[in-house]
């Protein structure tokens, strides 16, 4: 799977957005359809997006679009005419305030039958929005619902409003959260909505960081958030994209050590050993997985050979 580091939100409804983020360095252009669009253009959104995904060249992007939710009367004109017209340059649909597997059954049946009838030649995924205490409660059915499953995403603004939590800063998205609390708010939540991601081999994505003027707030953010395993980061502007990449890019000091490890490994076994040490610490076959994983990772980005 491609890397997800940087997944760059950009509003439907903005024609002009889109062939900015077209040029950016984000790993994910997702063309949203639901909060950034007011209620009364939500058709005329709905056509732009797909102008856009049919008149740039997004060879280079990972893309999705971010459809409304399934209780509104949009998402299903959203999935059918975005689908139908542009589902041969859609990586994957985002669904946002998943609750239960029901939701995602639906939406796996009705792409099941818009790629046969369009004859598409590969599988659109799907991406799960984990916004309320309900979601989070459902996050493993919710990722096992089906194959399409690609990634779980934390919404942490509708998440807080869930559980009734205090508002601290005019986005609700992160900021300002060292202020009223010792450590990290929302640990536990994203913890748990990234085990039930991984236990099923899927990414997970943390919430976007609200003030995009605030990089050392945002950096602090993608640390966190990469600490607790997560792959990637909403950003809701281009200016947070560099910052974004380079937290979840493998550094020089990772790969170098994974490195190490690996080869140890091979050593190991190569004399038969069971016992690995890398710098006089011994190492499990857990930290053999992990180095591999982080090399495969590097090696994907070009980063190694």
């Amino acid at each position: 799977m491609k890397p997800r580091r940087s997944n760059l939100s950009v509003p439907g409804h903005l024609k002009k957005m889109h062939g900015k983020a077209n040029e950016s360095k984000a790993d994910v252009i997702m063309l949203d359809l639901e909060d950034s669009v007011p209620v009364g253009e939500k058709s005329s959104a709905r056509t732009q997006v797909i102008e856009s995904l049919l008149g740039f060249d997004w060879s280079h992007n990972t893309v999705t679009v971010r459809i409304n939710s399934l209780d509104t009367p949009f998402a299903y004109r959203d999935l059918l005419e975005v689908v139908e017209n542009a589902g041969h340059v859609i990586d994957a649909i985002v669904i946002p305030k998943v609750n239960d597997p029901g939701d995602i059954y639906f939406a796996d049946r009705l792409l099941a039958g818009i790629e046969m009838e369009k004859q598409l030649d590969r599988q659109i995924g799907i991406e799960a929005s984990i916004e309320t205490a309900e979601g989070l409660r459902n996050a493993s059915k919710i990722t096992h619902a089906s194959d399409r499953i690609l990634s779980l995403v934390f919404g942490i603004a509708d998440y807080s409003a869930s559980i009734g939590a205090r508002l601290v800063s005019i986005s609700g998205h992160g900021e300002k959260e060292e202020e009223i609390y010792p450590g990290h708010r929302w640990h536990f939540t994203l913890s748990n909505m990234v085990m039930h991601a991984k236990s099923y081999g899927r990414l997970a994505i943390d919430a976007p960081y609200g003030n995009f003027k605030d990089l050392v707030g945002l950096r602090r953010s993608a640390i966190m958030a990469c600490a607790l395993g997560c792959d990637g980061k909403w950003a809701i502007h281009p200016s947070q994209v560099d910052v974004i990449n380079e937290v979840f890019t493998p550094s020089e000091e990772d790969i170098a050590l994974a490195s190490k490890v690996i080869e140890a490994d091979r050593l190991a076994k190569s004399e038969g050993r069971g016992a690995i040490a890398v710098e006089g610490r011994m190492v499990d076959q857990a930290t053999v997985r992990l180095a591999k994983k982080l090399w495969e990772q590097a090696r994907f980005m070009g980063l190694v050979r």
